[in-house]
C-alpha cells in the first residue's frame, strides 16, 4: 500500500491536494500492535491508525496532506451493494481477482480464486448478476459451489450474513462448511460506527452530511457500538457529525502546496510565540496580555502509554485552546517538558527536576513575561506532581511581577471530566488518560499491554478522587507494581474526545473572561 500512497506525493503535491483517500473498509477485527503502530491482523493499510500515523508524518514533513477512509463504516457486502445499486456501469467492469485474464478486447475474472468466490456470494445474496462482470454461468456455479465448501475469507459477522443470505435465497442449502455459521447479522448492511475502528468524526466535517446520506440511501440504517451490541442510532442529529477533524488541511486546487504550508505557519504564528519574529511579538504584545504556558512531565505512564502523556497533553491543550478563542488568541509560551517525577523513578526512562529547580524556572520566565507586556498568565500543567511548585512560582510572580498568575491542573473541568469515569482512584494512566490519547494519538497506545490496577487504601481520606482525601505523597512503585492507578482497559477514544472538548470549552472561557477583564476588574468583588 505504501508504494500507491508514496506513488501519488508528486501529484498532490503539484496541485496543492490536501486529502488522500485509502479504500479501508469494516473490515478484520483482531486487534494487534507493532512499534506503536495499531492494525488488524497484520494489515496495517486496513485501519485508521495507520492513515493517522501516515497523516502525522506527511505533516511533519510540513506537506499539509490528511489520509482518510470514507469507507471505514461500511462492509464489504454495503459496498459491493451500492456498487450494483448507485454505479451499475461502474460495477460491469468489477475485476476483483487474484488471476485476471484477458478474453478479446476484455479483462475478465478466473472464477475459481476465493476473490472470485466471495464476490459472486455477494452478488448472488444480493439479487444481482454475476455475468454482468464477466462470469460464466459454469463460473458462476462452480464459485457458489466452492463458498459451501470452503466459505469465505470474510469478517465473521459479514460472512455470517452473506451464509444466511444465500441460505434463504436457497443458493446452497446445506454442505455449508462445519465450522461455518449460518447467522443474520443485520448491522452488516448497515453504517457501522465504532469509536475506535470506525468514528463517524474520522473524516473532515464537510463531507460526513453529504457521504453519510449516500450510504444512509443504500444502508438499512446506522448503528454504533456499545459494548459487544450494535444500538440504531439517528446519526444526522448526533453530536459527532460536527465534531472537529483533528487532521483537516486546507483545500483548494487553485493553492499551492508551498502557499497552504505558508498559510498553515502564519495561522499558526499568530498564537505560537516561538514561531513569531521579535518585530512579529512586539506587535503581538501590543494587541494581547494574555499567555498560556504549558508544563509537563517525562515519566512512565504504565506499559501502554508514551513517557511524554503529560508533556504532550499540556501542549495540545494549549494550543487547543488558543485556537478556540476570539482574535486577538493568546500567546502560548514554548512547552517546559520536564516537571516533578521523583516519585515515578523506579520505573525507566522517567525524567525528573527537583521542585525547586521547576519553581525558579516558572518564575523566571514568568517575570520575564511580565517584562514584555503580560499582564496574564495561565500556567497549564498536565501533570500533578508539579502542582506544588507551580503554586509556589505563581504566588512569586504576583508578588514581584504585579501580575495575575494562576495554575491549571484539570480544575476548571475536573467535575466533569470524573462525571464521564467509571473507575474510582483514576488518576494515572488509568481511564481517563488513555481515553485522551486514544482520541489524539491513537498509534502510540499500546493497547494490548494496558492492565487494569485500581489502589484500595487502609483510610478513605487516602483516596486520590475522593472530596476529603488529604494531599500525600508515594514513590508510585510501592502502590502500583507496573506504574498503573486506574483502569485503563476501560479507555475509548470517543470518550477521550468528550473530555478533550469538555476542557478546551472550559479554559476558552476563562481565557476569554481575563482577555475582557482588566487587573483592576479581576480583583474587584462583583455584589
Amino acid at each position: 500500500m505504501a508504494v500507491f500512497l508514496f506513488g501519488a506525493l508528486p501529484i498532490l503535491r503539484k496541485r496543492g491536494i490536501g486529502r488522500l483517500l485509502i479504500g479501508d473498509e469494516f473490515d478484520t477485527t483482531h486487534r494487534s500492535s507493532y512499534r506503536g503502530i495499531t492494525h488488524y491482523s497484520g494489515l496495517y493499510d486496513q485501519s485508521r491508525f495507520f492513515d493517522n500515523v501516515m497523516t502525522r508524518y506527511f505533516h511533519r514533513k510540513g506537506w499539509g496532506i490528511s489520509q482518510f477512509s470514507i469507507l471505514s463504516p461500511l462492509s464489504e457486502l454495503l459496498i459491493e451493494k451500492i456498487l450494483v445499486e448507485r454505479y451499475p456501469e461502474l460495477q460491469r467492469h468489477q475485476v476483483s481477482c487474484h488471476a485476471a485474464h484477458r478474453d478479446g478486447d476484455r479483462i475478465r475474472p478466473c472464477g475459481r480464486c476465493e476473490k472470485c468466490r466471495r464476490i459472486v456470494g455477494m452478488l448472488v445474496a444480493l439479487g444481482a448478476d454475476p455475468s454482468a462482470c464477466g462470469y460464466t454461468p459454469e463460473q458462476v456455479e462452480n464459485c457458489l459451489k466452492s463458498v459451501a465448501e470452503k466459505g469465505v475469507h470474510q469478517e465473521a459477522e459479514g460472512a455470517e450474513h452473506l451464509f444466511f443470505l444465500l441460505k434463504e435465497k436457497g443458493v446452497i442449502p446445506r454442505g455449508f462448511p462445519k465450522q461455518a455459521k449460518v447467522r443474520q447479522r443485520s448491522e452488516v448492511v448497515k453504517l457501522r460506527f465504532d469509536s475506535e475502528k470506525s468514528p463517524a468524526d474520522g473524516i473532515p466535517v464537510d463531507l460526513r452530511e453529504p457521504l453519510y446520506r449516500m450510504y444512509l440511501e443504500h444502508a438499512d440504517g446506522a448503528v454504533k457500538r456499545s459494548g459487544r451490541l450494535w444500538l440504531d442510532f439517528n446519526l444526522m442529529s448526533d453530536p459527532s457529525m460536527k465534531r472537529p477533524y483533528p487532521f483537516d488541511a486546507p483545500q483548494g486546487s487553485s493553492v499551492s502546496s508551498a502557499e497552504t504550508d505558508q498559510n498553515q505557519r502564519q495561522k499558526r504564528s499568530s498564537y505560537l510565540l516561538g514561531e513569531l519574529t521579535w518585530p512579529e511579538a512586539k506587535k503581538r504584545l501590543k494587541e494581547v496580555d494574555v499567555a498560556l504556558l504549558p508544563v509537563g512531565s517525562i515519566e512512565q505512564h504504565g506499559p501502554h502509554l508514551p513517557l511524554d502523556t503529560d508533556a504532550f497533553d499540556a501542549e495540545y491543550l494549549a494550543k487547543r485552546v488558543a485556537e478556540g478563542c476570539k482574535d486577538p488568541r493568546p500567546l502560548v509560551l514554548p512547552l517546559i517538558p520536564y516537571g516533578v517525577s521523583y516519585h515515578h523513578e523506579d520505573f525507566s526512562g522517567t525524567i525528573s527536576i527537583s521542585p525547586d529547580i521547576l519553581a525558579q524556572l516558572v518564575y523566571e520566565i514568568g517575570m520575564s513575561a511580565a517584562s514584555h507586556g503580560i499582564t496574564k498568565l495561565v500556567i497549564i500543567n498536565g501533570h500533578g506532581g508539579n502542582g506544588p511548585a507551580l503554586h509556589f512560582a505563581a504566588q512569586m510572580i504576583n508578588r514581584d511581577g504585579n501580575i495575575f498568575t494562576c495554575v491549571d491542573t484539570g480544575e476548571t473541568s475536573d467535575p466533569d471530566v470524573h462525571a464521564l469515569a467509571e473507575t474510582p482512584n483514576d488518576v494515572h494512566a488509568g481511564e481517563i488518560e488513555t481515553s485522551t490519547t486514544l482520541a489524539v494519538r491513537p498509534g502510540l497506545v499500546r493497547v494490548d499491554a494496558a492492565r487494569k490496577f485500581v489502589p484500595r487504601f487502609s483510610s478513605r481520606y487516602l483516596n486520590f478522587t475522593s472530596k476529603r482525601s488529604v494531599g500525600w505523597y508515594a514513590r508510585i512503585a510501592k502502590i502500583s507494581p507496573k506504574g498503573v492507578l486506574g483502569d485503563p482497559t476501560k479507555a475509548k477514544a470517543e470518550k477521550g474526545r468528550e473530555i478533550w472538548d469538555l476542557m478546551i470549552k472550559h479554559l476558552v472561557e476563562f481565557v476569554e473572561d481575563l482577555k475582557n477583564l482588566s487587573l483592576d476588574e479581576i480583583y474587584q468583588r462583583r455584589y
